[in-house]
Order: structure tokens, then C-alpha cells, then sequence
């Protein structure tokens, strides 16, 4: 029989049990060949576990936890050694549990555990940070995890909660809709579980706007300034199609009066992502629109200008101010 592999998280090739494999194998392959003592003991005696430990096949990486080889460790391992050391109702969450549901661009360390409040937990691993909630139900908690996590969307807003700043909490809730992660209806059934949640207030804002097609910080930033200045209410993530008759994406949008706004990150630095801007844009030049561009620094540092162009290009469409 071919025996099929996969890559794991520090980078080697795995060979992938079959169901002629013992439980033991299983179990080392769900864990990423990290054990408790317990879990080891039901399969090795007390000699046979210390003389793997004495001869460096395998290594204690933790109180009461285990690393059944020599090689590195990567964040497959370092999770289920968080969950393994700190208790049998540990889960990952937060951005970890997020980052395991696939959201991107929040990477690295800490590793984020959720527990039961009033749950003793004995003292976990470096780089472990390990948070209590009242509020737990089996509804947030994904039943076959491995390791264990929360959902999708209360590990969204676990970790705009735990995030550094307000700034950084809404960056996660607009990524996280920006990736598909979650929908608005997801993180409102969550927040009503969570009344007293931190932020509470920001979240929902956040989310709402988010769910209204503001899918970038940027985004989130330029909305707030159009409303703060009396300006009508925008279309965010307007569909157009371009003379090929691809769909088109339009960040913001004034309907009535045709004037469509552009907010730029980063990534539109690239040659070729500034190219099919320029094709978009020109296109809708050529349908009659008024389109404006502005690059995401320009909406923070510099609001005034940034509404004053907009204001004027508004009036001049036809709003009447």
C-alpha cells in the first residue's frame, strides 16, 4: 500500500496513518507527536518513558508534557503543548483559534488559551497567554478541534478584546470579513452572549460597517470621516463590470451622484495592480464618473484635505451641501 505524507508544521515530510495503524500512531499524528505524561502512560511504562527521555529520542518541553522526537519545533507543536500543559479545558483562542480558521496576516506569537473562569490552570509555557470567561458555551467551542478552538466568531471578537489598541481591534474585525471569516449575523449572536465583552461597542460599529462592504482599516477610517463631516452616507464594495465584463469592485461610492472613491494601501504600489487600477479608473472615466483616489496614509494624517476634495467633488456632481 502507498503510504501518503504531508508537511508538517516545522517543515518535514509525515507520513500519514493509515487504518492499519495502531491508536497510538493516530494520536501522535493528531497531536504533532506532542503527548501529556498521561496520555504517554496508558502506552509506555514509567522505565520505558524515561529511558526515551535518558537516550534523547524524546524530550520533556513542559511540565507533564512530552515531544516524542529531536527536531524542531514549529506552531503546530507550540500549540499543543499550550493546551497539553495548561488543562483538559483549555482551548485555543482568539487570534490563534482565528489563525487556525484561516485568518491571515497574524502570524507569530503568543499562543492565546481560553479557560473556563474559576478553572485552576497550572503555570503554562513561555509564550502562553491564557484568558478566562465566564461565558463559554459549547456553542463557541468547535466540538472535534484538534487542538480544541472556539468558532469562528467568538475567536474574532476574543481577539478584538485582547487586542493592544482600539486601532488594532478593528483591523482584526475589518480582515476577518475582508477574508470571509465571519458574517455580521455571526459576531452580533456572539456579542448578545457577551454584553459586558471589552469594546463591545467598537466591535459591533466595526462590524456593521464591515458587513456594509468597508473591508479595510483605511476604509473603516474614510467612513468615519465622511460621517463626522455631514456627507452622504456611501455604497462601500459597489459591483461593476468593466468593458470585458469582469466584476469590478468599487471601494466607496456616491450612487447619486456618481462620484467614486478610491482609498489605497500599500499593495497598490505594485506595477501591476497600479496598471489595473488606472484601467478601472479610466474606464469609468469614460462612463462619465468622477473618481477620486487617496492613499490610506492621506485618510489619517491629512482628513482635511481629503474631505475638502471630497466635498468639492460632490458639489460639483450636483449635491447640494
Amino acid at each position: 500500500m502507498e503510504r501518503r505524507a504531508w508537511v508538517g508544521t516545522a517543515g518535514w515530510e509525515r507520513r500519514l496513518p493509515d487504518d492499519e495503524d495502531d491508536e497510538l500512531t493516530w494520536l501522535l499524528f493528531q497531536q504533532e507527536d506532542v503527548l501529556s505524561v498521561a496520555q504517554a502512560s496508558r502506552y509506555f511504562s514509567r522505565k520505558a518513558i524515561r529511558h526515551r527521555l535518558a537516550t534523547g529520542r524524546w524530550r520533556r518541553v513542559h511540565r507533564g508534557v512530552l515531544v516524542t522526537h529531536n527536531g524542531p519545533l514549529g506552531d503546530g507543536h507550540l500549540r499543543w503543548i499550550a493546551v497539553l500543559a495548561t488543562g483538559s479545558r483549555a482551548v485555543l483562542g482568539g487570534l490563534t483559534a482565528a489563525r487556525q480558521w484561516g485568518l491571515r496576516r497574524y502570524g507569530g506569537t503568543p499562543v492565546h488559551l481560553l479557560l473556563p473562569a474559576g478553572l485552576r490552570a497550572d503555570r503554562p509555557p513561555p509564550g502562553v497567554v491564557v484568558h478566562r470567561s465566564r461565558h463559554l458555551p459549547d456553542t463557541d467551542v468547535l466540538p472535534v478541534g484538534q487542538p480544541p478552538r472556539t468558532m469562528p466568531a467568538r475567536s474574532v471578537v476574543d481577539a478584538a478584546q485582547w487586542a493592544r489598541t482600539d486601532e488594532e481591534a478593528r483591523a482584526i474585525v475589518a480582515a476577518a470579513f475582508q477574508q470571509r471569516l465571519v458574517g455580521r449575523d455571526d459576531l452580533h449572536r456572539v456579542l448578545d452572549r457577551l454584553p459586558r465583552a471589552r469594546r463591545y461597542g467598537l466591535i459591533l460599529r466595526t462590524a456593521d460597517d464591515a458587513a456594509g462592504g468597508s473591508h479595510s482599516l483605511a476604509e473603516l477610517d474614510f467612513l468615519a470621516l465622511v460621517r463626522r463631516a455631514g456627507l452622504p452616507e456611501p455604497t462601500r464594495q459597489k459591483i461593476r463590470y468593466d468593458a470585458a465584463g469582469r466584476p469590478r469592485y468599487l471601494d466607496v461610492y456616491f450612487d447619486r451622484w456618481r462620484v467614486h472613491v478610491e482609498v489605497d494601501g500599500g499593495q497598490h504600489l505594485d506595477p501591476r495592480t497600479a496598471w489595473s487600477d488606472m484601467r478601472r479608473q479610466n474606464d469609468l472615466w469614460i462612463e462619465g464618473e468622477r473618481v477620486l483616489r487617496f492613499p490610506a496614509w492621506a485618510v489619517r494624517n491629512t482628513p482635511d484635505d481629503v474631505i475638502a476634495q471630497l466635498r468639492a467633488a460632490l458639489r460639483a456632481a450636483g449635491w447640494p451641501g
